[in-house]
């Protein structure tokens, strides 16, 4: 691949200008603040009932700026591991996400017009938050792979997509999801493996100098996951009944999350060398618990239900990283950078399951077929929309990388001078020693 196909001088800033455009005419047409006059809050992710609108309209912005900091601190950090591609990490994430929460609180408020029109309140902008999310998690998959403008195609595909799936869940099935672990974290994830699948690139089957970490970028990265351990329960919270309901969410969130982090580094320490922990396992594998009891968060499953989903998300997802990235990438040619596959795919699957048997066991009210159906619609739109996105996102006049300059800022953004000089008298002393 040519590297002048690189240059997106005016590939970029026409889509961004022409995108954002876009969304400030339809804005105009359909969009107005909420009056206070409707009829209680639009079934949302995994929230087919109708709770009361709050008295205050700022009531849940609490709520709103603990989900507001995963999206853009949480979830940005968390990508910076890569040596040389931090600046794509917290960055572009900002960009997506500025993209994203736009276009969700249309693609969303699309389904739940009133008169016309999509009201705007807190509620409203919590679940564009989420719909962000479902990018996110993607972006994680094909991490250093693709340029900013193919990753502006899949934003908006990808909430598009999301947007009839939440709506089918929701409101066609009324299956329960609150804390979005099969919409947004297993749909995420398999939606993110099926581009990364189709974007497969053989020249990487062997790694690349550029695709791993140093000691500050992983410094960087634990940065993101605690931002995101300690929002989590607002996270799965945000979007329950208020009162009794949510300070369930709020708790089986924070002790599933206990648990997880326990059984991680037990894990860790288990598989790896001479007993040591694996950072890697530590970033990611320590927030499956709050991903995988999402469904269930509202449910009555107890504190033990809560700890012991904590638990199994916690073996699942280090076990994950440790012997089932590998074989993706080697025989399925699935090439997952961040791993979403063991901290979003598997725990949402596993999230997904548990709400089936807590709903069978009447811990929530619904029907265990329609959880089911709720799990295999993420699943199927995920994969489907995915592949269909890939290939869009394949045709080669997107600015995409060649490989050779694949996890590396300095294609896309201007790196200072002082660093790379610093990283190269850095390896040349460690090479040094090394000879010594």
């Amino acid at each position: 691949m040519p590297t002048h196909t690189t240059n997106m001088r005016m590939k970029f800033p026409i889509l961004a200008l022409t995108l954002e455009v876009i969304m400030i005419i339809l804005f105009g047409i359909f969009a107005v603040y909420d009056d206070g006059k409707g009829h209680g809050h639009d079934p949302q992710p995994g929230n087919s009932s109708h709770p009361e609108k709050p008295k205050d309209p700022m009531s849940l912005y609490p709520m709103f700026q603990d989900v507001h900091v995963m999206i853009f601190i949480g979830f940005g950090f968390l990508m910076t591991f890569l040596k040389r591609y931090g600046f794509s990490s917290v960055g572009v994430n900002l960009l997506l996400a500025a993209l994203g929460l736009q276009w969700g609180l249309l693609t969303q408020g699309f389904w739940h017009l009133t008169d016309g029109k999509i009201k705007i309140d807190i509620f409203k902008i919590i679940n564009a938050d989420f719909s962000t999310a479902t990018v996110l998690i993607s972006f994680g998959a094909v991490l250093g792979k693709t340029s900013p403008v193919q990753l502006l195609i899949m934003a908006v595909l990808e909430i598009a997509i999301f947007s009839i799936n939440e709506h089918l869940v929701a409101n066609i099935f009324k299956a329960n999801d609150v804390g979005a672990s099969m919409i947004i974290h297993a749909f995420g994830a398999y939606f993110g493996l099926a581009v990364a699948r189709v974007l497969y690139r053989p020249a990487l089957k062997n790694g690349h100098e550029n695709d791993g970490s140093v000691y500050h970028s992983d410094m960087f990265a634990m940065i993101g996951t605690v931002f995101l351990w300690m929002f989590w329960p607002s996270f799965n919270s945000a979007i329950a009944d208020p009162g009794y309901t949510q300070l369930m969410a709020v708790v089986n969130t924070y002790l599933s999350l206990a648990a997880c982090v326990l059984s991680a580094y037990a894990i860790s320490s288990l598989v790896e060398h001479k007993g040591k922990l694996d950072m890697v396992h530590i970033q990611n594998a320590t927030l499956a618990g709050g991903v995988a009891v999402g469904t269930c968060a509202d449910m009555e499953i107890g504190p033990f239900g809560a700890m012991l989903i904590g638990l199994v998300a916690g073996i699942i997802s280090t076990l994950g990283f440790k012997y089932l990235t590998p074989i993706l990438a080697s025989k399925l040619g699935i090439q997952d950078t961040c791993g979403v596959h063991n901290l979003h795919g598997m725990p949402g699957i596993l999230g997904g399951l548990a709400g089936i048997i807590a709903v069978a066991l009447g811990k929530k009210d619904g029907h265990a077929t329609m959880q089911a159906a709720a799990l295999a619609s993420s699943l199927g739109f995920a994969l489907i929309g995915g592949a269909v996105t890939g290939l869009i996102m394949k045709l080669p006049f997107w600015a995409q990388p060649p490989d050779q300059n694949c996890f590396d800022d300095s294609i896309y953004w201007e790196v200072p001078e002082e660093e790379e000089h610093e990283e190269s008298l850095t390896a040349e002393h460690y090479k040094n020693k090394a000879e010594v």
